[in-house]
């Protein structure tokens, strides 16, 4: 066996036989990482035979003088097969000491515990411990089991399955949602295909949450779309529909009043009215609440005849997966929850044209008892009937002690010299 860098060819016809791979897995995903500065090197090990028997994509990133490596979701290799494992974690080891990197990072797909949407069954892994141990064994070391978003890549994942009875998938979400789903098409709010024209709606919309750049958001589209990988979506609302269906449910808000009130005159003299009573003054004030959107409806479409883009979103399309990649809403407009129509309109396409899985992204453990400022986020991507997937989280495997015990020894004069 032999350690060497691989052609794109040669990677993706590895890659695409490999059964269990990420879009972080991907040369596309090498030339995103390219763009934010950092070398990247498709490797391979090579069999007796010339083919392709484990392979990886590095990040490489220069941390002063110091080079260190990333292999996004890991390697592409069986880790349950020690024999092979042993002979990988050798080879790169010498492949990145010649090229003075001190250690690699690594937080693969190797799934530890599967939640339910329910969070009241849990599968484990069978093979769990075993390839634990043969990472322990083989001097990889692991970085914790965090909670959080302090590993490389986010330690528990939310996966929702797609299902081609798109009726049966959409009873599967939460109660909640799909009252709010029902309500945002009743509103006039539409999904419609983008295009990188509306990337800039994407990051605007996401600046509150994080700090996504416009220059990654572009550079991860063209990438996946130059491969046909990458699509925007965006909901926008139907300023005009918006009026009309407001228009119709206050007229019926307006019988429904009339009604009640002509009960009352009906019934006066004849006993108890409490119960009617206590209808009107519920229906009375969802017709005020109906009024206040009337003239809410008014302003929109006086203000936006052409629509507005209230959510947007960009997914990459990876084997059988549909990955939630960048997405964001208008916060002035969150009230319209249409960021849930969004998504599930996107679930029901996707399942529609036979992806088996929608990757809704990075979550935090879903079995803490105590609140966090990342509950909701959480919340709301396992109430799209998605389950969590807890992987095993980061480990670290040192390639040149040397490098290595000279940048954590000299680490605090770094610090020191940045102040």
């Amino acid at each position: 066996m032999e350690m060497r860098e691989i052609t794109t060819e040669e990677f993706n016809k590895f890659a695409n036989k490999f059964m269990l791979s990420s879009m972080y897995q991907t040369v596309e995903y090498g030339h995103v990482m390219e763009r934010q500065n950092f070398e990247t090197i498709l490797v391979g090990m090579i069999n007796d035979t010339g083919d392709v028997a484990a392979a990886s994509l590095l990040l490489i990133e220069k941390l002063s003088n110091f080079k260190y490596a990333y292999a996004p979701r890991g390697f592409l290799i069986d880790y349950t097969n020690y024999s092979l494992l042993e002979e990988f974690t050798n080879l790169i080891k010498k492949f990145l000491k010649k090229r003075s990197v001190m250690a690699v990072k690594i937080c693969p797909m190797i799934a530890k515990t599967k939640y339910t949407p329910s969070l009241n069954i849990t599968l484990s892994n069978p093979s769990y411990d075993k390839i634990f141990e043969n990472l322990k064994k083989l001097k990889y070391y692991h970085l914790g089991y965090n909670n959080f978003f302090e590993s490389l890549k986010p330690r528990f994942v939310a996966i929702a399955d797609l299902n081609p009875d798109t009726n049966k998938m959409f009873e599967g979400l939460h109660q909640d949602y799909k009252a709010k789903i029902r309500a945002c098409d009743l509103a006039g709010i539409r999904i419609y295909k983008g295009n990188e024209k509306n990337l800039d709606f994407i990051v605007e919309q996401m600046r509150e949450k994080n700090t996504t750049s416009k220059d990654y958001a572009y550079d991860i589209y063209n990438a996946f779309k130059a491969t046909n990988h990458a699509e925007v979506y965006f909901a926008q609302l139907e300023t005009n529909q918006f009026l009309i269906n407001t228009q119709v449910e206050y007229q019926k808000q307006v019988n429904i009043c009339n009604a009640i009130t002509a009960q009352l005159f009906q019934n006066q003299g004849k006993g108890n009215n409490n119960d009617v009573i206590t209808r009107k003054i519920a229906e009375d004030n969802k017709l005020a609440s109906l009024k206040n959107q009337l003239v809410y409806a008014t302003n929109l479409l006086r203000n936006n005849p052409n629509g507005i883009i209230v959510a947007s979103a960009m997914v990459i399309k990876h084997r059988g997966q549909v990955y939630l990649t960048l997405d964001g809403y208008d916060n002035q407009y969150k009230h319209l929850c249409a960021k849930h129509l969004l998504i599930w309109k996107l679930m029901e396409r996707f399942a529609q044209e036979g992806y088996k899985e929608f990757n809704l992204g990075g979550i935090t453990n879903p079995t803490l008892d105590k609140e966090s400022k990342y509950k909701g986020t959480t919340d709301f991507k396992l109430n799209f009937n998605a389950s969590a997937i807890e992987y095993a989280g980061d480990f670290e495997l040192v390639t040149s002690y040397p490098l290595y015990t000279l940048y954590r020894n000299t680490s605090p004069i770094r610090r020191i010299l940045k102040k």
